[in-house]
């Protein structure tokens, strides 16, 4: 192996670039948790249990919404009913190391893009290696965006709903430390990940495996999964519903368009090709 100035790679060759790839991502991850060791009080306190306040920001937002739209207090949050307990003996301990390691996954998203684009860019032609940075950056923000969509948007919605809905006055709801943190993990990784669809749709329909017909040809079911998605995770009231059904049906749609761009880009060189 005392040449390595082949131009391909061997099978064995992408697995240990993959591997690495996996050791310096996680290794990102987990200095990036232990920073957020020292401002732990603040994380949970502040950010992870401030949906859990009627003084949260969107519920204060959504409540002077409410009063403009001359709702009157239909969706004002004057209290939350509920508590969370903790039922297993390691239970805050596993959940501190955990929410760390989720917070740590945030902050190192930018620098995990950067490995993939490490690995798939050999892949690409030379013009298309040049878009590193806009690649990070506009991949690093709709996550973010998606991060903040799901905290600000989505937990708070699916708070108020679970904290108010009841079978019946005799019953209190009492939630779990385990089932509160697992939703917000799912309800910020999700929606994290679901605005990444734009970037998502690009290399697919550069892979030819999406095409922006395939697209437009199941938009009325991608529209009906994204009000169910609203309806569940919101109130049943149509404001709620219509604050979370936009931004994801305006990414569904960036995506349509952002795929029959690539799509017309590649039968024009296939047509100068032919």
């Amino acid at each position: 192996m005392g040449k390595k100035e082949l131009k391909e790679m061997s099978f064995l060759d992408h697995l240990e670039e993959l591997r690495w790839l996996l050791v310096r991502s996680t290794i990102a991850v987990l200095i990036m948790a232990f920073a957020t060791y020292f401002i732990s009080d603040y994380l949970f306190d502040t950010i992870i249990f401030g949906p859990t306040r009627p003084s949260f920001y969107t519920y204060r937002l959504f409540c002077d919404l409410s009063h403009q739209l001359n709702f009157g207090e239909s969706i004002c949050i004057e209290e939350l009913p509920f508590i969370i307990q903790n039922t297993e003996m390691e239970g805050q301990v596993n959940m501190f190391v955990w929410m760390c390691i989720l917070a740590g996954f945030i902050l190192a998203f930018p620098y995990i893009l950067w490995q993939i684009w490490q690995f798939i860019s050999p892949a690409l032609y030379e013009k298309e290696k040049k878009n590193a940075r806009a690649f990070i950056f506009v991949s690093s923000l709709l996550f973010f965006m998606g991060v903040l969509f799901g905290y600000f948007i989505v937990i708070p919605m699916s708070v108020n709903f679970v904290a108010t809905f009841t079978v019946s006055e005799m019953v209190k709801n009492q939630f779990t430390l385990d089932s509160y943190m697992g939703m917000v993990k799912t309800s910020i990784i999700a929606s994290g990940l679901f605005f990444e669809l734009p970037i998502i749709i690009y290399f697919l329909t550069r892979l030819g495996l999406v095409t922006p017909t395939f697209l437009r040809e199941y938009r009325r079911y991608a529209v009906v999964l994204v009000l169910i998605i609203a309806a569940i995770v919101t109130p049943p009231d149509v404001v709620s519903q219509t604050i979370v059904a936009i931004p994801m049906l305006i990414i569904f749609e960036i995506s349509v368009i952002i795929s029959a761009i690539v799509y017309k880009n590649l039968q024009r060189k296939n047509g100068k090709l032919s």
